[in-house]
């Protein structure tokens, strides 16, 4: 809110004419209409004098505040939304950038105002249109990123949209039946992507971590559009490396530059890692259940591991082991029979139902896997074995006949 909106607000709040403020502060009736107006502002040695009148602070006259609400920032993006549905995209635009003049310090509001401003003149059609041109020159990377630079020097109009205030709140949403009508031509749409680009720039600068991953994303997916991949590539620093949107950023921009099999590689490791952390998220889950004596949530959980193996191919002896440790607890011996058979035969060098039976799967075709060497296999069974055995874990088994046989098959 502007000074003389406040000084109107707080005036009328108080039942006082503009006549009897005049009188009161020592000025004219038509400099406080000025004021309000804001065609003109106060003398700064008015400012404390207006203040006490009105009843309010020197921050509050000045609009001064630190920081704008999570709830005012929403209220301010769908009004900017709304807007578009009513208004040309130049005169929301004019708006927009007004309210950040208002707000400079306002980190979320600035990224989510050049999201909104970037997804409305993309859905705008203008970019359509140009494609569309069969005589429209090719530009290069440099000569784009030069554009930007240079449109950030041109001419933007000064004047707001008439009664911008008469506009309601609307849930954000881009539908194309009701998109902002576009700028006029491709050109003029560049000086409108130097000030949004300048926008996730400032935010690059911030001290929130998210924010500065939400501009790096923002600033990557215009730079993919435009197909300007290196300087697209630049923004995936702002990514931590332990970060797997990295990773498939980076696979995005080779697949899009022609290194299919370093894309398609890059992609079946970022698979490979995400089925290893869910697992273990999920075993985590499990052994917390079992902690806390929920069987049947471990049960579900167990189940949850083996169905994850097999989405993600890894084996029969992958998608067999989860429930080992639960069918034990329960003393279930059929399931630990039908387990351990599979788990068993899985300790062999045979193909996909091994226990390295992901290295068979297509999912997998362009990573390269170490080769495993028999002594590890073997050390494995081994272990296996010794906790089968185990006559105080497994007692409830040790009469059971196919039991005995399973053990005896698969003896060292």
């Amino acid at each position: 809110m502007q000074i003389g909106e406040t000084i109107r607000r707080c005036r009328k709040s108080k039942n006082m004419t503009q006549e009897e403020m005049a009188g009161r502060l020592g000025v004219t009736a038509p400099a406080v209409n000025k004021w309000e107006n804001g065609n003109s502002l106060p003398d700064i040695t008015l400012l404390s004098p207006i203040a006490r009148l009105l009843g309010i602070s020197v921050d509050t006259l000045l609009s001064f505040r630190e920081r704008l609400t999570p709830a005012e920032i929403s209220e301010i993006i769908r009004r900017m939304d709304s807007m578009f549905r009513e208004k040309p995209y130049d005169q929301v635009f004019v708006w927009a950038r007004e309210k950040l003049e208002e707000y400079p310090d306002c980190e979320s509001l600035i990224w989510q105002t050049a999201v909104l401003l970037d997804a409305h003149l993309v859905t705008g059609g203008i970019f359509e249109e140009a494609a569309e041109d069969s005589s429209a020159e090719e530009f290069s990377c440099e000569e784009a990123t030069e554009g930007l630079e240079g449109a950030r020097e041109r001419e933007i109009p000064e004047s707001s949209p008439e009664n911008a205030d008469s506009f309601v709140v609307a849930p954000f949403s881009i539908s194309p039946d009701v998109r902002s009508p576009a700028p006029e031509s491709p050109a003029s749409a560049e000086k409108y992507e130097a000030y949004i680009c300048s926008l996730f720039e400032r935010v690059l600068e911030s001290g929130d971590e998210m924010l500065r991953g939400s501009a790096a994303d923002s600033l990557y997916g215009f730079y993919m559009r435009k197909k300007c991949y290196d300087k697209a590539e630049e923004y995936l620093r702002y990514f931590s490396i332990q970060n797997p949107e990295r990773k498939r950023k980076q696979a995005e921009i080779l697949l899009a530059t022609g290194r299919t099999q370093e894309g398609l590689k890059t992609l079946e490791e970022l698979l490979f890692d995400q089925y290893r952390t869910v697992n273990a998220v999920l075993h985590e889950m499990y052994l917390a259940a079992l902690k806390g004596q929920d069987m049947e949530r471990a049960r579900l959980l167990a189940g949850k591991e083996s169905e994850l193996a097999r989405c993600f191919e890894m084996g029969a002896y992958q998608e067999a082991s989860p429930g080992l440790e639960l069918a034990t607890m329960e003393e279930d011996a059929d399931a630990v029979i039908a387990i351990t058979e599979k788990m068993l035969s899985g300790l062999v060098l045979s193909g996909p139902d091994d226990i390295y039976g992901f290295r068979y799967s297509r999912l997998y075709e362009h990573m390269n896997f170490r080769k495993i060497h028999p002594d590890f296999i073997a050390q494995t069974k081994k272990d296996l074995l010794r906790y089968l055995q185990d006559e105080e874990t497994l007692r409830f088994m040790k009469e059971n006949p196919r039991w005995q046989a399973l053990i005896k098959k698969h003896a060292l």
